[in-house]
């Protein structure tokens, strides 16, 4: 599986003014709607309903909140780049500025799992968090995320 499988370039967002976690996933659960075509309320408390087991947020500044939604055709993604960090609870207690929201249909544990470990491997790779966290455009941005397999591969 392939970023560019899950995620459509129109949901790549450059996030500015957002300063709590709650606004975040707002703005997520928004953009997820208009892709998935259901109701931003229910993405919103599904995202919501997971976070609250624990932080999604894994450290170095990311995070990949993700939820399961009934009714979902297939496993969807939204990419934000916060223009200033915000608290989120990680692990290493630092804020996040880079968040990948997955959202799968129930039922779908093993697409779930392979575009979790899927984001997770890029995600890990420092240069393309460097990168990411430097451009300025979502079209930009999307083309670094989706780029060839071997570009996301840790150094």
């Amino acid at each position: 599986m392939e970023l560019a499988d899950i995620l459509a370039e129109q949901a790549v967002l450059t996030c500015t003014g957002v300063k709590t976690k709650h606004q975040l996933f707002e703005q997520l659960a928004s953009t997820a709607a208009g892709l998935t075509g259901r109701p931003a309320g229910e993405l919103l408390a599904a995202i919501e309903n997971r976070e609250e087991l624990g932080s999604t947020g894994l450290g170095n500044g990311i995070a990949i909140p993700h939820g399961k939604v009934a009714g979902l055709k297939q496993v969807c993604a939204v990419f934000a780049r916060l223009d200033e960090p915000i608290e989120f609870d990680a692990l290493d207690d630092l804020p996040v500025d880079i968040v990948m929201l997955l959202l799968a249909p129930t039922g779908s544990g093993a697409d779930h799992l392979k575009a979790l470990s899927r984001v997770a491997r890029v995600l890990r790779n420092e240069d393309l968090m460097d990168q990411l966290r430097g451009l300025q455009s979502s079209a930009a941005i999307y083309q670094a995320l989706t780029a060839p397999v071997a570009a996301h591969r840790a150094a």
